[in-house]
């Protein structure tokens, strides 16, 4: 345990409880490696478990100080002040950061490709039609998967740490037109051409470039009707 985030924690837990008449429960604060940028705080039998991303090791103190006001905060049911969740997201979306993000989430993670060829549509067959339709067929195809479960709560997602498309399987169906899994595979292609940017202290996930180009789809108002009902 590092005493230095110890004391860091001390200071935010007496900020936010200054009230509080009971002794300082103790902590147990550690970096641990963690696949992606994650941070947890537990309290179990009167002891705070506290487990920080290793990626934020060397963020500046006024960083992990904003950490430790935000998940404690969480823990006791409180707001987290609004400057430290914006030092937070600008620290975490900087460039050095995130590309250090992406490859440790390569090295340490594991993405789970299936296969691009369903039973009624071939990812990597769309994937090509569409490159040569809409970005004069310069894109770099990445990993094309369907998922491995018939998952509704996400239709598809890029994932730029292994440079991977997953299509949600719900939608290798019969039933399901092949304009709506064009359009689904057009929006990933269109989140690898333009990557999240940071505004401020906000992540610009859909740019304006970006809905421009979406709005290039010729058959976008029907897909999103076939996409609110299935």
């Amino acid at each position: 345990m590092s005493p230095k985030l110890a004391e860091i924690f001390h200071e935010a837990y007496r900020e936010l409880r200054p009230l509080t008449p009971a002794p300082m429960p103790p902590m147990d604060v550690r970096f641990y490696p963690f696949v992606a940028i994650n941070n947890t705080i537990r309290l179990r039998q009167g002891k705070l478990y506290i487990r920080l991303s290793d990626l934020l090791e060397g963020a500046p103190e006024a960083v992990q100080h904003s950490i430790a006001h935000i998940l404690l905060a969480k823990l006791y049911g409180q707001p987290a002040d609004r400057i430290h969740s914006a030092r937070y997201r600008r620290y975490v979306a900087s460039h050095d950061v995130a590309a250090k993000a992406r490859l440790v989430r390569q090295m340490r993670g594991r993405k789970h490709i299936h296969s691009a060829r369903g039973r009624y549509y071939h990812l990597e067959e769309i994937f090509d039609d569409l490159n040569r339709r809409f970005f004069h067929g310069l894109m770099g195809r990445p990993q094309l998967t369907w998922s491995r479960n018939h998952a509704r709560s996400s239709l598809g997602h890029y994932d730029p740490a292994h440079n991977a498309i997953v299509i949600s399987r719900v939608f290798d169906h019969p039933r399901v037109p092949r304009y709506a899994v064009e359009y689904i595979l057009f929006h990933e292609m269109l989140h690898l051409k333009h990557p999240v940017k940071l505004r401020g202290s906000r992540r610009c996930v859909h740019s304006r470039e970006f809905l421009a180009e979406e709005r290039m789809f010729p058959e976008l108002a029907q897909a999103k009707n076939f996409l609110r009902i299935i």
